[in-house]
């Protein structure tokens, strides 16, 4: 279980080459940076974070970024020999409803010319770590748009949003961990092959569609998406009651267990639905509450015993590389 954010909340402080990050302290600000870490924005010495990465060179050291409050139009592309974090100013680290960072682009895949390439941002290093920051692709309907792209192994968002509309969080590989984020869109809006856990998330329905659409294709794959203890809900003013599918598979056998969770009214009572053709998905939901959690009229689920565990989505030493005071 999650510790209280309101109560305890938590960065890295760090000293040596780049800002490595080497002791965790708790406090419930971010409103100056870690030490050692790279400064965008306000009196910082960047006023791009693309410069600030960039500066970073071909260094294999861990480090990180801080970033002051502000609205950064930006597309990025993290690709960093060592371990980056990216911090954003907030006065609570334990909720993204504080943030004061917002970065964001506008540009649609078919414009782009792929997905990744539409990204806002696009995460190919392994062992990145983001912190309290907005992710916004701001295209909105008629077409896919990416906000992040995750394409690596052992990511990590803590307190963080994405926000789009029609593919909004590629978790495309690797294994991918999101705590206490908020994650909007109304189709597909988060779908790829990653094996991705979502723990006390608010995964947000502003139209509607499907939430996830896996594309594990597979036996072999060991990748799922887990959504444990969320809050599967509208968006405020959006009157979608009926219209929201729990995912659809984009590959045969996609992957995903929605356990422990609040399913709002937003949920169609049959829960799930088709796309790829022949598909034979593995859906689960464990111990679910909320007005859309009624699984009677179910269609294309599995059923299950129990909720899967951190170690089954994302392996034996997901210990030794999430954020656990999340």
């Amino acid at each position: 279980m999650h510790l209280h954010k309101s109560l305890l909340s938590a960065l890295y402080l760090g000293a040596g080459v780049l800002g490595a990050p080497t002791e965790l302290i708790r406090r419930t600000s971010r409103t100056t940076a870690p030490s050692g870490c790279l400064t965008v924005g306000s009196s910082g010495k960047y006023s791009t974070i693309s410069a600030a990465i960039t500066a970073l060179g071909s260094s294999s050291n861990a480090a990180c970024i801080y970033i002051a409050s502000g609205t950064y139009t930006e597309q990025i592309t993290v690709n960093y020999a060592g371990t980056l974090t990216i911090y954003g100013q907030t006065t609570d680290t334990g909720t993204y409803k504080d943030n004061t960072v917002t970065i964001t682009h506008t540009i649609s895949s078919s414009e782009a010319g792929s997905l990744d390439k539409s990204a806002t941002i696009n995460v190919v290093s392994d062992g990145f770590k983001m912190y309290n920051i907005n992710v916004v692709n701001g295209y909105g309907k008629g077409s896919q748009a990416v906000a992040l792209v995750g394409n690596a192994d052992k990511l990590g968002f803590y307190g963080c949003q994405f926000s789009g509309y029609q593919d909004t969080l590629y978790a495309k590989a690797g294994t991918q961990y999101y705590s206490n984020c908020m994650i909007e869109g109304a189709v597909d809006y988060i779908f790829g092959d990653a094996s991705a856990w979502f723990g006390e998330c608010d995964i947000v329905s502003n139209g509607p569609g499907a939430i996830t659409a896996s594309s594990r294709e597979t036996t072999t794959d060991t990748a799922w998406y887990a959504i444990d203890h969320c809050n599967v809900k509208a968006a405020s003013g959006t009157s979608i009651d009926g219209d929201v599918y729990l995912g659809r598979p984009w590959r045969v056998l996609s992957r995903v267990i929605y356990q422990n969770s609040n399913l709002g009214s937003l949920i169609n009572s049959e829960g799930w639905t088709t796309m790829a053709n022949g598909a034979t998905p593995l859906y689960y939901e464990y111990n679910n509450s909320g007005d859309g959690s009624n699984t009677s009229a179910r269609k294309y689920e599995t059923s299950i015993s129990a909720g899967v565990t951190k170690k089954t989505v994302l392996g034996s030493d997901y210990g030794d590389w999430i954020d656990a005071s999340y």
